[in-house]
């Protein structure tokens, strides 16, 4: 994916950022369907939540993948931030404690509220009235973001909250299932090497046969009639040496033919 696609002035990503594109790009085409969408019904503010939601998503995501699972490299992280892919300043938040959780930066300024106060989002729900437990900041939409449980309502979409998380989920259960995989065709190769060696005995004289239906059965046939096999390799044991003046009678078997 070429530079371009993020910003025609920016210099080529640094290697690694490309782990990043699918989601990237998904959140970004997420954000251009909402804001096509008709705003009939909706109060002005409320055209704005997709807008705050999806700013949050895609600053999570990547904050959450160099911080919590350290899977991009510090240059990829500085790319995201340098070329305005995620909200520097709500990460920088993010970092301090108590708002681990912040939607928006909108929300704790005081001179976007009344009273220099900040937004209900950031009142724990036990402290509220109970008319005010489903109150949402009326710019952003966010009801709590100190993670008691209704912040997931308003951050929650067809992809999710949790992107990073979810991904490495996915991957690290890809790599389970390929995993396993291996071992399995291993331990069927092995198995199929024993039964090679097992019935190999039995095949010296082959290799100068062009026949292929000359080589006996199966392994498989050999597993499922094993109790024939040996009973016959007993009897011809026992033979002793009866079967030293066996000789095969070629030549009467081709004038009979």
């Amino acid at each position: 994916m070429s530079a371009n696609r993020w910003d025609p002035k920016a210099k080529k990503p640094p290697k690694g950022f490309n782990y990043l594109v699918p989601v990237l790009s998904a959140l970004e085409n997420e954000l251009r369907d909402k804001v096509r969408e008709s705003n009939a019904g909706k109060r002005n503010t409320e055209s704005m939540w997709p807008v705050h939601q999806i700013n949050w998503q895609r600053s999570r995501y990547v904050y959450d993948m160099y911080y919590t699972h350290g899977k991009i490299t510090k240059k990829v992280y500085d790319y995201c931030i340098k070329n305005k892919l995620v909200d520097a300043a709500l990460i920088a938040k993010w970092k301090k404690p108590g708002y681990e959780r912040l939607c928006s930066t909108y929300v704790i300024n005081p001179n976007n509220y009344k009273f220099g106060t900040t937004s209900i989002c950031r009142v724990p729900l036990k402290d509220r009235s109970p008319e005010a437990k489903t109150a949402q900041d009326p710019t952003t939409g966010c009801r709590d973001v100190l993670g008691s449980g209704a912040a997931s309502e308003y951050f929650w979409n067809k992809y999710g909250q949790n992107l990073a998380a979810v991904q490495v989920a996915r991957e690290k259960r890809m790599e389970e299932m390929e995993q396993k995989r291996l071992r399995e065709e291993e331990a069927n190769s092995t198995a199929a090497a024993a039964s090679a060696a097992a019935g190999g005995g039995d095949s010296e004289t082959d290799d100068d046969s062009d026949d292929d239906d000359d080589y006996g059965p199966t392994p498989a046939a050999w597993a499922s009639e094993g109790g024939k096999l040996e009973a016959e390799s007993e009897r011809l044991a026992e033979g002793g040496d009866d079967t030293d003046d066996y000789k095969q009678p070629a030549k009467k078997l081709k004038s009979s033919s």
